[in-house]
């Protein structure tokens, strides 16, 4: 079992900026893919960027791609998400997410691990 930590979540104006860290622990040899998803209120949650454990291939939604750029810090176990140009669409809980799979191949339910989630709120 890897057990993730989501921080760094906050309020900020359109505009500005964000980067929630991800800490993992546990059995995280058996990681191939960590990420992030988002679920805004009322909507169902959805893919917003991953990498890979190993090989840092990294992958984004067509609606953040050019603005978000997600790191992996193997030595501290760790993956941010750098969030410039915030919109106000952007608002949601991130959840942090990892997985023995690709993303993209298994159903949200039966991704491995799962953070409690961080607000980003963005006010226009």
């Amino acid at each position: 079992q890897v057990h993730l930590v989501e921080s760094g979540g906050g309020l900020v104006q359109a505009g500005g900026s964000l980067r929630p860290s991800c800490a993992a622990s546990g059995r995280t040899f058996n990681i191939y893919a960590v990420g992030w998803f988002r679920q805004a209120p009322g909507k169902e949650r959805e893919f917003v960027a991953g990498i890979t454990w190993s090989r840092s291939s990294t992958s984004y939604a067509d609606s953040v791609k050019g603005r978000f750029t997600i790191y992996r810090d193997n030595a501290k176990n760790t993956v941010s998400l750098a969030m410039n140009s915030l919109q106000p669409e952007d608002t949601a809980v991130y959840y942090c997410a990892a997985d023995r799979r690709p993303f993209g191949t298994t159903r949200l339910e039966a991704i491995d691990s799962w953070g409690q989630g961080t607000q980003v709120t963005v006010s226009s």
